[in-house]
């Protein structure tokens, strides 16, 4: 989510750029993180330096309050559909709403397809969810899937997110077609097969310079979701009828398992432990705690709540002081893990994550006790059927990946091998 952002970026960068990459405590630091460069505006939500997360964690933070029936404020609301470019994209903050987006700013698609999911579920949004939609439908890859910025080699992040803007505006992301390839083509390309017994079912970011893909569970998590066409709310599947392994097919897997090899990966995963483990060197044996609420969705999504409940249980005892320090985006994350499995947010671990939310950004209009007031953006229509070399799509996104590090927030990659089957 905004983290993952951060962290597929990071991992591209390590991949592509070969660049160091420094050690982060998963567990919050005790220093107070340093004063924003950029005044908070009025409407957002949170704390921090707005400049690489702004409108993702405004976005997710109004999905999950309209997921749980709260009415967000009309200024956090306005503060939202205020960044977006006559075109349609959303860059990551724009200071300065008053100038015209130009060529300098750097619009993404996971911003814009993270606008579209909380605009589309507010409702009152059409025109600019459709603005919006017709952008990344714009910059689409000819292989169907989408990188983080308009030109560069798709990811499983990106085209997964976007998958999740098309299904929350009523849209078969199948059906979006570029070249006659879809996202699910992408999705194909980055899954490992399941005879790989070290990595197998899991989804690469994107492949290395030699064309090899190597596991990656953010990327993983993310791409369960696309090969369902689902977005961040999602509610538990229906249990599989076929087990609980990965398999191979001797013709292309189709969406829907694509999802349970992913699926297989994430739940032998986090069988152990009860949580995935970063990547990052010097802190592999640390926990990925938005990483962990983003794989208890998936396997949700994908009816495997027998393998989400261990890790649910863990995020309830273990969530509450990373999710204090990281903020609204971690807040939303806990929140679409606990209504994906059917918990309640506001009795999580003893917290009310709705109440700690809404106390990081303006007072909401209403909030009520309902918890199942945002339908599932997901469809199950689709469960059944270059190089990146130009600098602009990466080192301005690398600057805010290293300024992430640097105020301490923990990424969530992970590269780990695990056996195929849970």
């Amino acid at each position: 989510m905004n983290i993952r952002r951060s962290a597929a970026a990071l991992a591209a960068a390590t991949v592509v750029l070969g660049v160091a990459v420094p050690a982060v405590a998963a567990t919050p630091s005790p220093t107070p993180s340093p004063t924003p460069s950029v005044a908070i505006p009025d409407g957002l939500y949170g704390a921090t330096d707005p400049t690489y997360d702004g409108v993702w964690r405004q976005s997710l933070a109004l999905l999950a309050q309209r997921t749980t029936g709260v009415t967000p404020a009309d200024r956090a609301v306005a503060w939202l559909t205020g960044q977006q470019c006559a075109n349609g994209a959303f860059a990551a903050f724009r200071a300065d709403t008053a100038k015209a987006c130009d060529a300098k700013l750097m619009v993404d698609t996971n911003s814009t397809a993270a606008a579209v999911q909380a605009l589309a579920a507010l409702g009152g949004h059409q025109a600019e969810t459709e603005k919006a939609v017709t952008w990344l439908k714009s910059v689409q890859n000819v292989d169907g899937g989408w990188s983080y910025t308009p030109g560069g080699a798709s990811d499983a992040n990106s085209t997964s997110v976007v998958a999740g803007a098309m299904a929350a505006a009523g849209q078969q992301p199948s059906q979006v077609k570029k070249a006659g390839k879809s996202s699910y083509d992408a999705l194909v390309k980055l899954s490992i097969r399941c005879d790989d017994d070290a990595e197998g079912g899991a989804f690469a970011y994107q492949p290395d310079k030699k064309g090899g893909l190597a596991a990656n569970a953010d990327a993983t998590a993310a791409g369960v979701l696309g090969a369902l066409g689902k977005g961040f709310v999602t509610k538990a599947g229906k249990a599989p009828k076929d087990g609980y392994a990965c398999g191979n097919s001797p013709e292309p897997l189709t969406p829907f398992e694509l999802a349970r090899n992913g699926s297989a990966y994430l739940a032998q995963s986090v069988r152990e432990a009860g949580y995935l483990k970063s990547a990052l060197p010097g802190a592999e044996d640390q926990p990925d705690y938005g990483n962990t609420a983003d794989a208890v969705v998936a396997l949700a999504a994908q009816g495997w709540t027998r393998y989400a409940k261990k890790p649910l249980g863990w995020l309830e005892q273990n969530s509450a002081a990373w999710a204090k320090q990281s903020g609204p985006a971690a807040y939303a994350q806990l929140i679409f893990a606990a209504h994906a499995m059917g918990a309640d947010p506001r009795h999580f671990g003893g917290a009310d994550l709705v109440a700690q939310l809404n106390a990081t950004g303006p007072t909401p209009q209403a909030t009520t006790k309902a918890t199942d007031q945002a339908a599932d953006t997901g469809t199950d229509a689709d469960a059944d059927k270059k190089d990146d070399s130009d600098s602009g799509h990466g080192v301005w996104w690398i600057v805010g990946v290293f300024l992430v590090v640097g105020i301490g927030i923990g990424f969530l990659i992970s590269g780990r091998g695990r056996k195929r089957q849970p």
